[in-house]
């Protein structure tokens, strides 16, 4: 071979594994590895941070990267220091993600931002004043490449309206005609609890029919959520309303509800029915006993699909071809479905997803499926229902 051709050779060699090394890696083998750290704004044992953090580095080892997880303990000024300590690291990890819980994640945010640390809110983003001051991801924080969030008012909602249709079929309106709705809401400030919140007002304004009683807050927690009830039972039991449903915008604040419930001589199920979010493991055990009706969520899995981004992200697929805004649909576990994905919760056996079949694929960057039925189709044998 001549040099003149030898040379041409060469450089079509080059050309390719440069193609290869930008374009290869997507839905396939990963370019290197990544070192990614997450500040839990939860506390150790909290069940849905634990989880959120336990499905990221479930991600992590079928993707090729190394997730740190450090625990705020829901103390928002540990949170922030964490953060802090990241980006002032001599060693910085290739991504940060956060969660922007009480608005505290804006001035790691802007730490980030001077120390060239990429970041990712999951999630809970940027509202009110920030989101103005800020703009979008990429804007005026270059750092910050998007967000990560689920469609908690359309769950709010659903959560709502199932409440709703159960009580219209059994007839359960008060001596009113209404059905009396008690609220119970995490928090008045945190973006996730302010979208569910919305989404059982949008259920309740479309129906006629339907009242809430009360709109309580409960702080997340089992404990306030069955004192919070127990009081409302009382008030309602002294006005003569027949309550007819317990909206609670989390699993740990259902459970509460429902022992309250109990508590009050009514038996969920039968003669009230309760709602919750957050497919955990013993929310699906009262629905099969048949003292919830469902548990909306699995944005715990967020975790997983944080790293899917990131993931392709470094390896020349941005998911900002689409937006830098990536909104998850939740579903619904009711018993008619409680099979699909009962075990993989109960056991908490993340490594079971194919976290690899989730990605991009090669020129549809940014494009992703991560809907229940992907995901029950991601796993290698069908799932056993919770005990």
């Amino acid at each position: 071979m001549g040099a003149a051709k030898l040379t041409r050779f060469l450089r079509i060699l080059l050309a390719a594994g440069m193609v290869c090394g930008a374009f290869g890696s997507v839905g396939g083998s990963v370019a290197k590895p990544l070192n990614i750290v997450f500040v839990n704004p939860g506390k150790a044992g909290e069940v849905y941070w634990d989880m959120v953090a336990q499905a990221m580095q479930a991600a992590g080892r079928k993707l090729d990267a190394r997730v740190e997880v450090l625990t705020s303990e829901r103390n928002h000024r540990t949170m922030q220091e964490l953060g802090f300590g990241v980006v002032a690291r001599p060693d910085k990890p290739d991504f940060l993600i956060l969660s922007n819980e009480e608005s505290a994640a804006v001035p790691i945010l802007e730490a980030a931002e001077a120390a060239g640390v990429k970041t990712l809110l999951l999630s809970n983003t940027l509202i009110g004043e920030d989101a103005v001051r800020f703009g979008p991801p990429r804007q005026k924080l270059k750092t910050w490449l998007g967000d990560i969030t689920t469609d908690l008012q359309t769950a709010g909602a659903r959560m709502a309206n199932a409440l709703i249709t159960a009580a219209r079929a059994e007839k359960w309106q008060s001596a009113d005609g209404k059905i009396h709705i008690l609220g119970i809401g995490g928090d008045e400030t945190t973006p996730a609890s302010i979208a569910r919140n919305a989404g059982l007002t949008r259920a309740v304004d479309a129906a006629s029919d339907v009242v809430v009683d009360r709109m309580l807050f409960a702080n997340w927690t089992q404990s306030e959520a069955e004192r919070v009830t127990a009081n409302y039972l009382s008030w309602a039991a002294r006005k003569q309303i027949r309550p007819a449903g317990i909206w609670a915008g989390n699993d740990p604040m259902a459970l509460g509800a429902v022992r309250a419930a109990i508590a009050a001589g009514l038996v969920p199920g039968e003669n009230i029915q309760v709602v919750g979010l957050n497919w955990s493991e013993d929310a699906l055990r009262e629905i099969k006993a048949g003292r919830m009706l469902l548990t909306d969520g699995g944005h715990f899995l967020l975790g997983g699909w944080s790293v899917v981004l990131l993931r392709d992200y470094a390896d020349g697929c941005d998911f900002a071809a689409v937006s830098p805004r990536v909104e998850v649909k939740t579903s619904a576990i009711t018993r008619d479905n409680l099979a699909s994905v009962g075990d993989l919760i109960k056991t908490r056996a993340f490594d079971r997803i194919d976290f690899t079949r989730f990605r991009a694929k090669a020129g549809r960057c940014g494009q992703y499926d991560f809907s229940l039925d992907a995901l029950i189709s991601s796993l290698p044998v069908a799932e056993g229902v919770a005990d």
